[in-house]
């Protein structure tokens, strides 16, 4: 098949699948800028993705695009470390049209990644993943509804190290993605004097904005996190409420613990004998 048996074909593979992540990634900012602004709106949206059957469809998807990217872009490094043979390891002055990125696109895309694989842990596996299996998280003893996206903000970026490692994976992603950006349209053919400058500075531009964004929420969501103004805002928590009880969840307040406590003792007695 032409898209694997050629270099042209899986360069096209590589940049059709880098474009969709693109629009992705565009998307998930956009949504975490509801969280900033309004918090309420933000889980919202996330029980209207949750483990609904058209959200399903999309995360299976993009995992496909993802593997595929993965896997193109090892099969292209290997292959024109094949085609280089010995001379790889020559010493040649390197040209000055040839970026940093593009000498590190893999190693950019494994930082990525292994970014990708925390953030994952953090919110999919207790959203998605959790309405799909069943279960649900914990947070200070209480449960946590799949639903309540602003929870997992709070649980994530109140650890220290959170904000660290994703302002790392972000700056991989800029690398990444500015110079995917323009990478992308030349393997379609846009290689020319006078649209590939053009490409360059709008995927600086895109690139920059988006990152720029997602730096930008990791610093508000950690000081609304060391705040707790994701447990304490009486919106957020009358949303809790509701989101458990659609999960059928029961969370346990000092309340009903007191409660509890003074009724343990009447569960407890004899009754006496009529």
């Amino acid at each position: 098949m032409w898209l694997t048996s050629s270099s042209i074909g899986r360069k096209l593979v590589m940049a059709l699948t880098g474009a969709c992540l693109v629009l992705f990634v565009t998307f998930h900012v956009l949504m975490n800028t509801v969280a900033i602004f309004w918090p309420t709106a933000y889980n919202v949206i996330c029980a209207f993705l949750g483990a609904n059957w058209y959200a399903l469809v999309a995360s299976i998807g993009l995992g496909v695009l993802f593997v595929l990217h993965i896997l193109y872009a090892l099969w292209l490094t290997v292959q024109n470390r094949r085609a280089r043979g010995a001379d790889r390891y020559a010493v040649t002055s390197r040209p000055p049209q040839v970026e940093w990125a593009s000498k590190n696109m893999l190693v950019l895309g494994l930082v990525v990644v292994a970014f990708l694989v925390v953030h994952m842990i953090q919110f999919w596996a207790k959203m998605q993943l959790a309405e799909i299996c069943q279960f649900h998280a914990e947070y200070a003893g209480e449960p946590v509804s799949p639903q309540s996206g602003t929870m997992f903000i709070q649980m994530a970026f109140s650890q220290v190290w959170t904000p660290i490692v994703y302002i790392i994976g972000f700056v991989a992603l800029w690398f990444h993605m500015n110079h995917g950006f323009w990478s992308m349209f030349q393997s379609a053919g846009w290689n020319n004097s006078v649209w590939m400058p053009r490409l360059k500075c709008i995927g600086c531009w895109w690139t920059t904005i988006v990152v720029g964004l997602f730096i930008a929420q990791a610093i508000v969501f950690t000081v609304n996190a060391h705040k707790d103004t994701y447990v304490t805002c009486p919106a957020l928590q009358t949303q809790y409420e509701e989101f458990n009880q659609d999960m059928h969840l029961e969370a346990v307040t000092p309340a009903m613990e007191e409660a509890d406590d003074a009724y343990a003792p009447l569960e407890n007695a004899d009754v006496p004998n009529e």
